[in-house]
């Protein structure tokens, strides 16, 4: 006889901390998970940003067994909705499926989606292609609608001399010397033990300050709050081999701090903080930290190396692939106006981020020709 499908709907932080052990269990059941939905990330997000009487954790069980969770939070502004636990500092947003147990635990999950709804819209952002919600959202009866969202780069999991040999000769040759360049300068790195993942995690943060003083920095990574959740999510994280954190040392002193996440399929550097002194020592960080995110993703099936979000012109040098992120709205007729409402505002903004672009681009060639203007005024004439 097969075991019922059944869901229940969880509001209780209590109860979101109990689940740790069957949460871990279903995580490692799901290839498509990325380390944005392991327990102690989502958590600890929801314990540095959540907010009180809004957490709603959806769970499919099969004869006891945790098969399915949709981590989600009602949000009433600009519109009501529930939306995934992880916010704005996670890279990718999703579902956790049990792989063995397919269509049945979508199923289940798609039927209580529909039903803890209710009046509001449910937005999945920054859904990985091949997430596991875009089985839930096949399944959708209502309205529905998908749309891209942020664009990540992504390289294969191979070791260094593989990601250098992809690369044009005269750049690649240009790679192997900046990484002999570290190696005569000393630079030298070591994996950090769980028990010293608190105070190398406080070193990153208070070197990313330093690299980024007097330029603009992503404001969240300087409060504390942000501090919270990344201490306390990493250390549970490295000793169930989600994430790896690398000091980096020159003339024996932490010089620079990396953490790479990791999960079945994918490894990615998150976050990283340099000091100063090492490109005034003429040491290439991006290289540095990529040959070190290139040993950890090796020889464990990841198959892809993430550079996650953003589209940064040095991540381009490595040719990497752009992956878009997909931004899944699901709807029952009552609220797909909410749904046109926010497909309408998507618009409009990306319009307007077109037309300021085009502005700074019509500027920047009048400057320019101003000053070959200039230029040409200063030198004419003859003697």
């Amino acid at each position: 006889m097969k075991a019922a499908y059944t869901a229940e709907l969880l509001t209780s932080d209590r109860d979101f901390a109990d689940l740790a052990p069957a949460w871990g269990r279903l995580y490692r059941r799901c290839a498509t998970a990325t380390p944005f939905q392991s327990h102690a990330w989502q958590y600890s997000w929801w314990l540095s940003y959540g907010r009180r009487g809004r957490l709603r954790l959806l769970l499919v069980r099969a004869g006891g067994d945790l098969v399915a969770v949709a981590p989600l939070m009602a949000v009433r502004r600009p519109l009501p909705a529930l939306v995934p636990l992880g916010g704005a500092i996670s890279d990718y947003g999703d579902v956790l499926v049990d792989d063995e147990h397919g269509e049945r635990a979508v199923a289940a999950l798609t039927e209580g989606l529909a039903a803890a709804a209710r009046t509001a819209l449910l937005d999945f952002r920054e859904v990985r292609p091949g997430g596991a919600v875009e089985q839930v959202y096949e399944r959708w009866h209502g309205p529905r609608r998908r749309m891209s969202d942020s664009v990540c780069l992504e390289l294969p999991a191979v070791p260094m001399d593989e990601l250098v040999a992809r690369l044009p000769s005269a750049k690649a040759q240009r790679v192997r010397a900046k990484l002999r360049r570290l190696t005569a300068l000393g630079v030298e790195r070591r994996v950090v033990h769980a028990d010293e993942v608190d105070g190398a995690l406080r070193r990153l943060l208070e070197l990313h300050r330093l690299q980024w003083q007097g330029r603009k920095v992503t404001g969240e990574h300087l409060q504390s709050r942000f501090c919270e959740h990344l201490v306390r999510s990493v250390g549970p994280m490295v000793r169930s081999g989600d994430a790896v954190v690398t000091e980096f040392r020159l003339d024996d002193d932490v010089v620079a701090v990396d953490l790479t996440l990791l999960s079945r399929r994918l490894a990615g550097g998150y976050l990283y903080g340099a000091h100063p002194r090492l490109r005034e020592r003429k040491a290439d960080v991006a290289v540095m930290l990529l040959d070190a995110c290139s040993e950890h993703s090796r020889g464990a099936g990841h198959g892809t190396l993430s550079l996650l979000r953003g589209n940064e012109p040095y991540k381009h040098h490595w040719r990497p692939e752009p992956v878009v992120n997909q931004r899944l709205l699901l709807a029952r007729r009552p609220t797909a106006p909410l749904m046109s409402a926010v497909v309408c505002d998507v618009a409009v903004r990306r319009r307007g981020k077109e037309l300021l672009r085009r502005w700074e681009e019509n500027k920047e060639r009048g400057e320019r020709r101003g000053r070959r203007g200039r230029e040409g005024r200063d030198g004419g004439g003859g003697s």
